[in-house]
């Protein structure tokens, strides 16, 4: 009787787990192709990704920042973030110009700098990178000028960023010293901007991807546009929005790869466009225009993860939210995992470490904070 059991369990269960399987295979399956091209290896990927958006999730585990309490916790404005290996967190404070040090558990730990104009000290920090040579590197916009500081906090030295003619906002020193950085002529979507990287002098070593500028001074919505980030081995990501075609360059600035998926322009609604006019509703009484697309451009920015996953930001909002969308993933190849709704403010300035997303936060009030999230994978 038991094996009569045994065989009617395996006649009735095998034929459902080899149906399971067979879909979990197929979800899985990859339906572009990798070629190489002239000595630069091109992904192209299908419409559809290898999973579903399942297999990717986030948990809030940390928050800094605080509406009313000690002063410490009471952001005015972030202008940047980064973490060393021990996990302390370092926070950009705009309004009282120095650099905040938190540890791993948020618990304040002390200043950097002050707002003034000598020697390490700032009049608007807007950048804050803890280089491959273990030193605190802090840009000074207005005083154009990179400071850098031992991780004890102490001066080292400056370097006067003025040669480079155009003001600029780094996007990352990688470990080489090369400096990539954006250099923008008006505050976007009016003014046009360049992708430069610079050596470890502040010489040009490469104009990457520049944008003209705009003297019409209309804000054209839907325009397409720029995105980079560095990824932690010194790869650059780049990629113009008229097109879905993402490029990837070594630290020489060499192009090695083309990553491009197939998609579908977003259109831009009426209560887009009603939004838009609202925000910029001061400029408009002033004189200048709004012209609307008819669609938004193929994506809306790119983050690299320190597995040198590619988070493509699509212009599809989340259901029910105007602030939050979904992104494209790409693997370290360059191949379509999948497409997931990110509630948190992912972006350039955002950081990842070690399976822990870090980004700045508003709330409805205006208030700023530091955010980590726990990130989840669930691929095998």
């Amino acid at each position: 009787m038991k094996n009569d059991n045994f065989i009617l369990s395996i006649t009735v269960f095998l034929p459902l787990f080899i149906i399971f399987a067979s879909c979990g295979k197929q979800e899985a399956q990859w339906g572009g192709t990798i070629e190489e091209v002239g000595g630069v290896t091109v992904v192209k990927n299908p419409k559809e990704p290898m999973y579903g958006e399942e297999v990717f999730s986030l948990e809030e585990e940390l928050s800094i920042g605080e509406v009313e309490g000690e002063e410490a916790y009471m952001f005015s404005r972030i202008n940047d973030i980064d973490m060393d290996e021990d996990g302390k967190i370092y926070v950009a404070e705009g309004a009282s110009a120095h650099i905040r040090l938190f540890d791993e558990n948020g618990k304040y730990l002390r200043s950097l700098g002050r707002k003034g104009q000598g020697p390490g000290e700032f009049q608007m920090p807007i950048y804050v990178q803890i280089t491959s040579q273990n030193e605190i590197m802090v840009h000074d916009y207005m005083a154009q000028r990179l400071n850098f500081f031992s991780l004890d906090g102490n001066y080292l030295r400056q370097m006067s960023t003025t040669a480079t003619r155009n003001p600029f906002i780094p996007i990352k020193m990688d470990s080489y010293g090369n400096l990539i950085v954006m250099a923008a002529f008006a505050p976007p979507p009016v003014g046009g901007k360049q992708l430069k990287m610079y050596d470890k002098n502040l010489d040009l070593v490469m104009m990457i991807a520049e944008e003209e500028r705009d003297m019409r001074k209309t804000f054209d919505i839907g325009k397409p546009t720029w995105y980079c980030d560095v990824s932690q081995n010194d790869k650059i990501v780049w990629g113009h929005s008229n097109d879905y075609l993402l490029q990837i360059l070594n630290h020489a600035g060499k192009l090695i790869k083309k990553i491009t998926r197939e998609y579908d322009p977003v259109e831009i609604t009426d209560g887009d466009k009603k939004k838009y006019e609202t925000m910029y509703a001061g400029p408009l009484n002033m004189g200048l225009k709004i012209q609307f697309r008819d669609h938004y451009p193929a994506f809306g920015d790119i983050s690299v993860d320190d597995e040198e996953r590619i988070f493509v930001k699509t212009y599809e909002r989340i259901e029910d939210t105007n602030e939050h969308f979904y992104f494209d993933v790409f693997d370290r190849e360059g191949k379509y995992l999948a497409k997931v709704p990110i509630r948190a403010n992912l972006n350039r300035i955002s950081e990842w470490r070690r399976d822990k997303l870090y980004t700045i936060e508003e709330d409805e009030g205006g208030y700023v904070y530091v955010k980590r999230y726990k990130v989840s994978w669930n691929i095998h």
